[in-house]
C-alpha cells in the first residue's frame, strides 16, 4: 500500500516500516473504515467528540473522588501540548516514553504527545532499568515524561540522550507546573497523514528481545469502530474500568480509545486488583469492565466469600488476555446473568479480532471475526483447513503487522540500500496473513474455539511472557549454567513461569538459592516475570542438535 505524504519533519518511525511487499493484506471493507488522508487520532477522540456530546460531559474519574470533563481534559492536553512543541522541542514524529501508573494525566499526556504530531511509546509501571533502556534506545526516544513516584527505574536506565520530565510532583520543572502557567488557549492539533505513526507499542517475542509494534492514526480509530462500535456497542452513558494498563494496547483501548470515541467516561486507577475492581463498579456505577479471566475467577471467589459488591450497573465484560476458562465463563454468567465477551487480540494488531456479545457468546469457543475483519485456520502448507482440524489461526483487517526495524548501530538513520528481511515480520505475516501464533479450530457453525499457543510465550494472569528473556537474564547470574524457562499449567493464573536451571558445582539446590534466583530476575525485569518455581536439575532435555525440549519440560 502507498503511503501518503507525511506531516511528520522525523521520519525515524517511517524509515523502520518494514518493505511494502512484507505488510498483511489490509482490508477496509466495513462502512466507516474509509479515513480522510490527513487525520489527527487525538484531536478525532477528544476535540471532535467534545463537540459532538458537549464539554461538559465527564471523560476520566480518578478513582479518588474526582472527575474531569471533555473541556477540562481538553484544556489540560492543550496546555501539556503547548509545552511538548514549546518549553521541550517536541517535532512531528518524535518519540515520547511515557511512564506511570493508569491515571487521568497519563491519559492525557498520551492525548497531547499523539496531539502534537508525536509518537507515543507508553511502557508498563512494573519494568526495569534494563527493560527501559532496551525500549527507550529501540524507539531512539529523546523525551520521556514520567510519574513523579516512578522515576528511579528509569533514571537507573541511563539511556543517552534521553531528556526525562517528570508529572505530578510539585517543583517549577515539573510538567504540570509548566502546563499551568499562563492563560489556557486551544491548541490546533498537528496535521498529521492518517498513516502516520501514533503509537510504538512493545511486546516480547519467542527470543525474547522486544518488538516495537507500529501503529498509525487511523489504526487507533479503526480498534474503535470494528471491536468498539460494531461487538461492545458503547452508549455515550456508559462508564468505563478495568485491569489493564494504558501501556497495553488492551487497556488503551478499552480504557481511553473507546470511551472517548463514544462519548463515555472511563475510570482510571492506579491500583486495579481483583478487590479494587469490585469496589470500584458500585462506587462508580461501571457499565464496561475489561480485565483478564484470572481477575473474573478472583473476583468470583472473593463474591462467593462474602464480599460485599454492588455489581448492578455492569452490561458488558470483556475479558481478554488468555484463554478463558468455560468455568469462569459460566460462574460468571451464574453470578450476574452477563455473558462474558471473550475477545482474542494482539499487539501487533492493536485489540480484539475475534470475539462473541450477548447470545452469540457461548463458553467454550472465542467468537467470530470482529466485523472489519477476516480469519481463517491454516494448515502446515499455509492454506486454510477444513471446519473441525486444528491449525494456526490467520486474520486480516484494517490493522496489520509492522514491526519496527532496530535502529542501525552507527546512529538513528537508516542505512544506505535495501534493509534485509526481519524474520520476526516474515514469521508473523505470511501470505498477507497475520500469522498470530495460536492454534485454533472453525467449528462447522463458524466459530473459533482456542487448542493453545504455538510458540514459547508463556500467558499468566493475562500477562504474555517471552520465556527466553528470562532465561537470559537467568543466565547472567554467576551460578546458573543453563536454565530453560517455561509456563506450567495453574488453575488460578492459567499458566505460571517456571524455571528449570543447571546450577554450578557447589551451589547448594536449596529454596535459598531458589529465592535468590527468583530475586535476581524481579530486579531485572518487571516483576511478573519472575519464576514462581526454580527446578534444579543435572542437565536440561536436549534434541541430537543441541536444542532445549521445552516441551519435555512442560510435562
Amino acid at each position: 500500500m502507498e503511503l501518503t505524504p507525511s506531516g511528520h519533519v522525523d521520519g525515524f518511525a517511517r524509515e523502520r516500516l518494514p518493505p511494502a511487499a512484507q505488510w498483511p493484506r489490509l482490508v477496509f471493507e466495513l462502512p466507516g473504515l474509509d479515513y480522510p488522508e490527513r487525520l489527527n487520532c487525538a484531536a478525532e477522540l477528544l476535540d471532535r467528540t467534545a463537540e459532538r456530546f458537549g464539554a461538559g460531559r465527564p471523560a476520566f474519574h480518578d478513582g479518588e473522588g474526582g472527575s474531569w470533563s471533555y473541556g477540562e481534559l481538553r484544556e489540560r492536553v492543550d496546555r501539556v501540548a503547548r509545552v511538548l512543541t514549546g518549553e521541550l522541542g517536541l517535532r512531528p514524529g518524535h518519540r515520547v516514553l511515557l511512564r506511570g501508573p493508569t491515571t487521568p494525566w497519563l491519559a492525557a499526556c498520551w492525548l497531547a504527545v499523539v496531539k502534537a504530531g508525536g509518537i507515543a511509546v507508553t511502557v508498563p509501571a512494573q519494568q526495569r532499568a534494563a527493560e527501559l533502556a532496551v525500549v527507550a534506545g529501540t524507539a531512539a526516544c529523546s523525551l520521556a515524561l514520567c510519574d513523579a513516584g516512578a522515576l528511579d527505574e528509569l533514571r537507573a536506565a541511563r539511556v543517552p540522550g534521553l531528556t526525562v520530565v517528570p508529572y505530578g510532583g510539585g517543583g517549577p520543572g515539573d510538567l504540570l507546573a509548566r502546563a499551568g502557567r499562563g492563560p489556557a488557549r486551544p491548541y490546533r492539533a498537528a496535521d498529521t497523514a492518517a498513516d502516520d505513526v501514533a503509537l510504538i507499542a512493545f511486546t516480547s517475542g519467542t527470543t525474547g528481545r522486544p518488538k516495537g509494534c507500529v501503529h498509525f492514526h487511523r489504526d487507533v480509530l479503526a480498534a474503535a469502530d470494528t471491536f468498539s462500535a460494531e461487538v461492545l456497542r458503547p452508549r455515550p452513558d456508559d462508564v468505563f474500568a478495568g485491569s489493564p494498563q494504558l501501556a497495553f494496547t488492551f487497556g488503551l483501548g478499552g480504557l481511553l480509545v473507546f470511551p472517548l470515541r463514544a462519548g463515555a467516561s472511563a475510570v482510571l486507577l492506579d491500583r486495579a486488583g481483583p478487590q479494587q475492581l469490585l469496589a470500584a463498579i458500585g462506587r462508580h456505577r461501571v457499565s464496561v469492565l475489561f480485565t483478564a479471566p484470572t481477575a473474573y475467577r478472583v473476583m468470583l471467589g472473593l463474591l462467593d466469600g462474602g464480599s460485599p459488591a454492588d455489581l448492578s450497573s455492569l452490561r458488558r465484560c470483556v475479558s481478554a488476555g488468555e484463554d478463558l476458562p468455560e468455568a469462569v465463563w459460566t460462574g460468571w454468567y451464574a453470578r450476574t446473568g452477563l455473558r462474558l465477551i471473550n475477545g482474542l487480540g494482539a499487539t501487533e494488531l492493536l485489540h480484539i479480532f475475534v470475539a462473541a456479545a450477548d447470545a452469540d457468546s457461548r463458553p467454550g469457543t472465542t467468537g467470530r471475526p470482529v466485523p472489519g475483519w477476516q480469519a481463517a485456520v491454516l494448515g502446515p502448507d499455509g492454506r486454510p483447513v477444513p471446519d473441525g482440524r486444528e491449525g494456526l489461526l490467520a486474520v486480516r483487517g484494517p490493522v496489520g503487522c509492522r514491526y519496527l526495524a532496530d535502529p542501525h548501530p552507527t546512529g538513528h538513520r537508516s542505512a544506505a540500500g535495501p534493509r534485509p528481511a526481519d524474520p520476526r515480520q516474515t514469521e508473523y505475516v505470511r501470505n498477507g496473513w497475520n500469522v498470530t501464533g495460536d492454534r485454533y479450530v472453525r467449528e462447522p457453525d463458524g466459530r473459533f474455539r482456542y487448542v493453545s499457543r504455538a510458540d514459547d510465550m508463556i500467558i499468566s494472569a493475562g500477562y504474555t511472557i517471552a520465556g527466553p528473556q528470562v532465561e537470559e537474564v537467568l543466565l547472567g547470574h554467576p551460578d546458573v549454567v543453563e536454565a530453560a524457562v517455561v509456563g506450567r499449567p495453574d488453575p488460578l493464573r492459567g499458566q505460571i513461569v517456571v524455571a528449570y536451571a543447571v546450577v554450578r558445582d557447589g551451589v547448594a539446590r536449596d529454596p535459598a538459592t531458589a529465592a535468590a534466583l527468583r530475586s535476581f530476575v524481579r530486579a531485572r525485569l518487571a516483576p511478573y516475570k519472575s519464576p514462581r518455581a526454580v527446578v534444579f536439575v543435572d542437565a536440561l532435555p536436549r534434541t541430537a542438535t543441541g536444542k532445549i525440549q521445552r516441551r519435555r519440560l512442560r510435562g
